[in-house]
């Protein structure tokens, strides 16, 4: 069954592809990012204090969670005919080398204007363990065609 915004109700249930952070991975996004912050490689680096924080380690990218919710909404939305419009989110808890992460999504409301319709989805990233490292909100527009004016 293909999605459509009639379809649609809160509570429905996105669920992106989980990603398995390696120090390669890591690596990957410092090249394709140019963000080369020691925080992201260097482990003797990261042993002390980091600012008021004590990783303990190297951390993902907060950016490479916010990609891989990215590319859940727009798997979604696109064979839907949808455009994602917007992505808001917060790092909860650092990600890294070793840990799995997941996105997922959950139609909060709905909305009808003269020009499109709208879904608004509270999205999340979680680990193996459950724990929440990324939380945010997206809207997803599913704009008016002949047959839906």
């Amino acid at each position: 069954m293909s999605i459509t915004f009639d379809s649609l109700a809160p509570g429905y249930r996105i669920d992106g592809p989980a990603f398995d952070v390696s120090r390669e991975s890591i690596r990957a996004f410092c090249e394709a990012s140019l963000d080369f912050n020691p925080l992201h490689l260097d482990d003797d680096y990261m042993k002390g204090s980091f600012g008021k924080t004590s990783f303990g380690g190297i951390i993902m990218h907060g950016m490479n969670n916010f990609g891989l919710i990215t590319r859940m909404l727009t798997d979604w939305a696109y064979p839907a005919s949808a455009v994602h419009r917007r992505l808001e989110t917060r790092w909860i808890k650092p990600v890294r080398p070793g840990d799995t992460i997941r996105p997922h999504g959950t139609l909060k409301s709905k909305l009808v204007t003269a020009r499109s319709r709208w879904v608004v989805i509270d999205v999340e990233v979680r680990n193996q363990r459950g724990e929440v490292v990324a939380t945010g909100e997206a809207l997803v527009e599913f704009p008016l065609t002949e047959t839906t004016r």
